[in-house]
């Protein structure tokens, strides 16, 4: 009986912090339903502030922004993903919240004080990094591609320009896919949220002494590497958009070293006060 007793008493917690999960999640899914109804209701005054770069572009050459759909369903899709992603943006706040409820009681208030700023630095290095996407990549990306269109009509013949003989040439004019243009914008926008992140990951796993200063250092080939090989997956296949990306990746890396750096110094001075480590281990 005292067994049966204790293994309920060992079960007990366990059911309750799935319960406390279950309803965490919950009320995130509501959060995130309620604000995709809502961004479906006005999807298309959100469509038209994700095409901006692309009208921009085209209005300097003097070509309206015309959008067409390649499939009878496509235009109800693309609705649900631009409320997908509206909802999401607006839930997120809701979503973070939740999340902090549920691990925040099984935090010390010391953890607790460690993870809260970089729980809120999360989303502003996110929406650093979309609205740089936006406002500064995609617009050069987009009028890299459009220059490659070629105006159609009567042409002189160079092989014959005394006789004053004409050939026809074909004309290449944009007329992009809904679908396509908006996989494009949130590729990009996704991509660049997403490498606004690495200052906070690092500095996070050098507070808890995963990374160091100096293995950031030693591994700054590796990274290049790396930051070149992601530059080339997530973005078109245009030299600009790509050293764009590496430039500023690679920027936020090295701004890693220098709060990975401070939070080491800051360590090392605590545990100094404590009699916990002497000058030379603090490499001071």
């Amino acid at each position: 009986m005292s067994a049966d007793q204790d293994i309920d008493d060992k079960g007990a917690p366990l059911i309750e912090h799935l319960a406390e999960l279950r309803s965490r999640i919950m009320w995130s899914l509501l959060a995130f339903v309620v604000a995709m109804v809502l961004c479906f209701t006005i999807w298309n005054p959100i469509f038209n502030f994700l095409t901006k770069p692309l009208c921009s572009a085209l209005e300097v050459r003097g070509q309206e922004c015309n959008l067409i759909l390649i499939k009878l369903q496509e235009g109800f899709f693309v609705a649900i993903r631009i409320s997908m992603l509206g909802g999401f943006v607006l839930s997120f706040p809701v979503i973070a919240t939740q999340l902090w409820r549920f691990v925040a009681p099984g935090l010390y208030r010391s953890e607790k004080n460690a993870f809260l700023p970089f729980l809120l630095a999360s989303p502003v290095m996110f929406f650093l990094g979309a609205a740089f996407a936006f406002y500064i990549v995609t617009p050069l990306a987009f009028n890299f591609f459009l220059n490659f269109q070629q105006v159609g009509g009567m042409m002189l013949d160079p092989d014959t320009v005394g006789e004053g003989s004409a050939i026809a040439q074909a004309g290449v004019t944009f007329q992009g896919s809904v679908n396509e243009y908006l996989s494009l914008t949130t590729r990009f926008i996704i991509a660049f949220g997403l490498c606004f992140q690495l200052p906070v990951l690092l500095t996070l796993m050098g507070k808890a002494g995963l990374v160091s200063v100096d293995g950031l250092k030693s591994g700054r080939k590796w990274a290049m590497v790396g930051i070149l090989t992601l530059a080339a997956l997530v973005t078109p296949p245009d030299v600009i958009t790509q050293m764009i990306l590496f430039t500023v990746v690679y920027g936020l890396y090295e701004l890693s070293i220098l709060l990975v750096g401070r939070v080491e110094r800051k360590r090392n001075a605590e545990l100094r006060a404590q009699g916990l480590m002497d000058e030379d281990e603090a490499g001071v």
